[in-house]
């Protein structure tokens, strides 16, 4: 993207009249203010064009472009940002402007298919675009009772969905009754919005709103709540459900918050070109795409990283002198271990997902690593016994789900040299393992039960049996499937909710 002076500013007049319409003098007057604001721009009426508006060809691919159209395209591929000035008729575009967008807008380079997400991935961001339109309905009745069809159209099915960031829409109404000194205001205003280019095509609220949404990407907030239960788990065996020292508790949550967030932005930059070469990412794998995907860099992950892991000592600081008498060299060796082997799950030197150790790692941090920090924060010897009998069963239970995470993953990570145990296993085997350990995690919650220090997994396994036989049910027919990458967002459901059980029923019996 170009900066705020000197940014690349296309504006497409959409009216079948051009430069003599209404819009023409709209997009003349647009562009005039964007090029006093420091923009170099292009300006293109659709009416001067010669093109069939018409896709003749079973496949829009298999439709020559025009030479008027293969400029169009160039123009739009370079610019950084695209206002699209038009009348709306009948709730929607006139055929001029929808005829160029069929023919122009082409799979391959404007969308492509993915075996990921809605199935669809959006190739034209991170431009920016706007709509300026005329209309003749009133503004009620184009929202309420129309449904505001002409802007869902432009901005979510058609720019938003090949990846355009349609910024700002702008209405003016009623054009059938708009007298000259209207039409001098809706030049004026035009042209002003050209202007306000100068600060770029996102107001200062959107540029918040896009940098607060692009980091609560990164973050990946989905995963956090495992960690917050089994961590409070810990707490409440340490008090053996008692009342928790609450300052050290939140304080040591947000140190594990913060470690777990260095080791997201760790991930996605180390996993760069593992997550570019997945076809099967989703909400569950395949990393949060800021860095695969854009905008940020994995340097910038880096430095984030690395700004969490600073925050990550001071709070780490505070929950130690906050934690009771003697709690403090516990409770420091605790978070010590615990933010090693999280964030060298993927940072060097250890790199444990690169080398086949990676889902032990997750199965180990995010259940016996939080729990006995939590229980360390509050006063507990690292050696009592409860603390690592209810961390196997809860271990276990993790295991099949991040393994079967990098089942959609392995294509990507074999070309990127990412050994991860998937990669080493196959598939097949993968599923096979994860339905075994699946099982005998609700297997070892009723042997854990019965020991001196199991109480809290009482009755645990009658409600996790049924659920992992689920699990490897589904996972068995997965690994009968074969080989090769493929989504299984029902299957990653159902292995993760497994978990909750192990968090859950411990939680219920303590609190």
């Amino acid at each position: 993207m170009g900066e705020a002076n000197g940014l690349r500013v296309l504006t497409i007049c959409g009216h079948p009249r051009g430069a003599s319409s209404l819009s023409g003098g709209l997009a003349r007057a647009y562009a005039e203010g964007a090029r006093a604001a420091g923009c170099r721009v292009r300006l293109i009426h659709l009416a001067n064009l010669s093109f069939d508006p018409n896709v003749r060809a079973p496949s829009p691919r298999a439709h020559p472009l025009e030479s008027d159209l293969e400029d169009l395209r160039a123009a739009m591929e370079s610019a950084d940002h695209v206002a699209f000035v038009y009348p709306t008729w009948w709730g929607g575009v006139p055929a001029l402007l929808k005829g160029a967008l069929d023919r122009v807008l082409l799979p391959g380079w404007a969308f492509e298919e993915t075996e990921s997400g809605t199935g669809y991935a959006g190739l034209l961001g991170p431009r920016t675009a706007e709509l300026i339109t005329t209309m003749d309905t009133p503004g009620l009745v184009w929202r309420l009772i129309n449904g505001a069809p002409g802007d869902r159209m432009m901005k979510t099915a058609t720019l938003g969905f090949c990846g355009f960031d349609v910024t700002r829409v702008t209405h003016l109404r009623i054009a059938k009754q708009a007298g000259e000194t209207t039409r001098l205001v809706w030049l004026e205003r035009a042209a002003g919005l050209g202007r306000s280019l100068a600060r770029g095509p996102l107001a200062a609220p959107q540029r918040l709103d896009r940098w607060a949404a692009l980091w609560l990407k990164a973050l990946r907030l989905q995963f956090y709540p495992m960690t917050f239960l089994a961590y409070w788990l810990g707490a409440l065996l340490a008090t053996q459900g008692g009342a928790i020292h609450r300052p050290a508790f939140w304080l040591g949550y947000l140190t594990l918050f913060l470690i777990e967030a260095a080791t997201v932005f760790v991930n996605d930059a180390r996993d760069v070109h593992a997550d570019r070469a997945n076809r099967f990412w989703g909400p569950f794998n395949g990393g949060s795409r800021v860095a695969a995907d854009g905008p940020l860099t994995p340097a910038t992950l880096i430095r984030a990283a690395l700004g969490a892991g600073a925050a990550a000592l001071v709070a780490a600081g505070l929950a130690l002198s906050a934690a009771p008498a003697g709690a403090a060299p516990a409770a420091a060796l605790a978070l010590a271990a615990l933010a090693v082997a999280a964030i060298g799950y993927t940072a060097p030197p250890l790199a444990l997902s690169h080398r086949g150790w990676g889902e032990l790692d997750v199965a180990l941090t995010h259940s016996v690593g939080v729990l006995v920090a939590g229980a360390a924060l509050q006063g507990a010897s690292l050696l009592q016994p409860d603390l690592w009998i209810v961390s196997l069963p809860l271990a276990l239970s993790i295991f099949p789900a991040i393994l079967l995470s990098g089942v959609p993953d392995v294509e990507g990570d074999r070309l990127a040299g990412k050994r991860t145990l998937v990669v080493k296993l196959g598939v097949a085997r993968a599923f096979r393992l994860a339905a075994a350990v699946a099982l005998l995690a609700a297997l070892a919650a009723f042997a854990c039960a019965r020991t001196s220090g199991g109480a809290a997994l009482a009755w645990l396994w009658a409600f996790a049996l049924p659920h992992a036989a689920i699990v490897a049910a589904k996972a068995s027919r997965e690994a009968r499937r074969g080989e090769g990458p493929r989504r299984i967002d029902g299957l990653m459901v159902w292995s993760l909710t497994y978990i909750l059980w192990f968090v859950a029923v411990p939680l219920a019996r303590l609190s």
